[in-house]
């Protein structure tokens, strides 16, 4: 039997300890897209307990933020929502957790969360039930005392060369301006979220709109024109701030052309309060998301797309606490026609930019690789980009199926591998545990004879998905 989580953890063969100990294991972390603050950042936040870095806590506005990995483990076993996302004590929220994380066996959460305690504190101990208090008496006084454990000591600890967070078109970007002008040994770009401005059926649209205007100097935006040009503008303002990357949250791909004239229609409806049509919100989105692809690809920003999601899914829940607390769900999608139309509109003027297009649904990952093998450019190797296995995929059944798709339909040596979506600052582990399983998945091809033992080439694969490919594809 194997230690518990020992140096070769989720390593199963020769082949892969080789490949993971000696290319991937001390490559610096690119995460090109995760949800951390900016601000604290750069105020190096320091935290009170161990609660508060893994469970989140209340913001000045009175919203809960933190990761919903964590606290969808603690609902699943029953917890009240005074400890997962209330105002109960910090240590009975840590209790909880605990008590749920020892039934999590075959949940990545279980990895996670001891790969961190082992990581950052220097706990080898599965955490229980039964240890927790001990587990929270050394966390505590690190978190004190240790200046490893700050915001800033923590991405340092994790080595990160690159941290791509995730801002409204409307933000300021004020703590991006105050982090470039520091020496901090890693890079903090703001990415380009404009999901607002597109989702013109959601409530709060308006007065979005009209918070769009104010950002650029404008009383109002009457003319999807205006509000791509508004769009526009904005992104400029990113893209002198380190801007790397736009993201879209789309409930599927819509792609329906159709005059001008209906597209402003639909917004003139949507801002007086009145009901848009499936057609018309559609018309209005596709004008909007080509603009604003043409622009990406004119200013070399990568265009993230991710989709087959179902949000904020218990209704009587989410009217109590708001959106993205957890309660989402895996989607289907059949928008695979309407995707490949939508690139091909765009490369019709040799305007389609550099593209990663993610779906919650492994049952997209045949049709996603096979449409973008017929948009790939000679601009660079693997311009268009599978996505990592994110959300409810970021497992390794999931993260082995997209790596099979990918070989399978594309070239699995130029994948830019991992992402952490994280709104936590000890998520980094994610990405060691994608290299191990990446590694292992490799491993077992070159030992069952699938591919050569060319050691070269294997440096090459492995070392690009850990690092290089997403290093170039930034252009980092």
């Amino acid at each position: 039997m194997r230690s518990f989580m020992d140096k070769d953890f989720m390593l199963y063969n020769e082949t892969a300890k080789h490949l993971f100990h000696a290319y991937a294991e001390e490559l610096p972390i690119i995460d090109y897209h995760c949800h951390i603050s900016p601000q604290e950042i750069y105020e190096d936040r320091r935290f009170d307990n161990i609660a508060q870095l893994w469970l989140g806590g209340r913001a000045p506005d009175g919203s809960f933020a933190g990761d919903h990995y964590k606290w969808r483990v603690m609902r699943s076993n029953g917890a009240s929502e005074d400890k997962v996302t209330g105002d109960a004590p910090a240590y009975e929220r840590f209790l909880e957790f605990a008590k749920a994380l020892e039934m999590a066996i075959g949940n990545p959460m279980y990895h996670w969360s001891n790969m961190e305690l082992k990581k950052y504190f220097g706990i080898e101990e599965a955490l229980t039930e039964d240890n927790a208090k001990e587990i929270w008496d050394k966390t505590s006084e690190m978190l004190k005392n240790d200046p490893t454990l700050s915001a800033r000591g923590i991405i340092r600890k994790s080595n990160v060369a690159f941290i791509g967070t995730t801002d409204d078109p409307t933000d300021s970007l004020e703590w991006h301006e105050k982090l470039a002008k520091e020496d901090l040994g890693f890079s903090v770009c703001p990415s380009f979220r404009p999901d607002k401005a597109v989702n013109i059926t959601k409530p709060g649209f308006a007065a979005y709109i009209n918070k769009l205007a104010a950002s650029v100097g404008k009383e109002k935006l009457e003319t999807t024109e205006e509000v791509c040009e508004a769009l526009s503008d904005r992104l400029d303002h990113f893209k002198k701030r380190g801007c790397k990357a736009s993201d879209h949250g789309l409930d599927y791909v819509m792609f329906r052309k159709g005059p001008d004239e209906t597209a402003d229609e639909a917004l003139r409806k949507a801002m007086a309060g009145e009901a848009v049509s499936l057609e018309e919100a559609e018309i209005y989105q596709t004008k909007v998301l080509c603009a604003l692809a043409k622009k990406y690809h004119k200013e070399n920003i990568v265009m993230e797309i991710h989709f087959s999601c179902s949000r904020n899914i218990n209704e009587r829940v989410c009217s109590l606490q708001g959106p993205d607390t957890g309660y989402d769900m895996i989607a289907k999608s059949n928008c695979y026609d309407e995707l490949a139309a939508f690139f091909s509109e765009l490369d019709k003027t040799e305007e389609l930019p550099k593209t990663i297009v993610f779906s919650l649904d492994h049952n997209d990952f045949n049709q996603i690789a096979s449409c973008l093998g017929g948009f790939q450019s000679p601009e660079i190797a693997g311009k268009m980009q599978l996505g990592a296995a994110w959300w409810f995929l970021d497992n390794r059944d999931g993260m082995e199926e997209q790596m099979k798709a990918l070989g399978n339909l594309g070239l699995l040596g130029n994948f830019i591998g991992m992402l952490t979506d994280s709104r936590s600052f000890l998520s980094y582990t994610r990405h060691d545990y994608f290299r191990r399983i990446a590694c292992n998945l490799i491993g077992k091809w070159v030992e069952d004879g699938e591919y050569p033992d060319n050691e070269r080439s294997l440096k090459k694969i492995v070392e690009g998905i850990s690092y290089y490919n997403a290093a170039r594809y930034f252009n980092i």
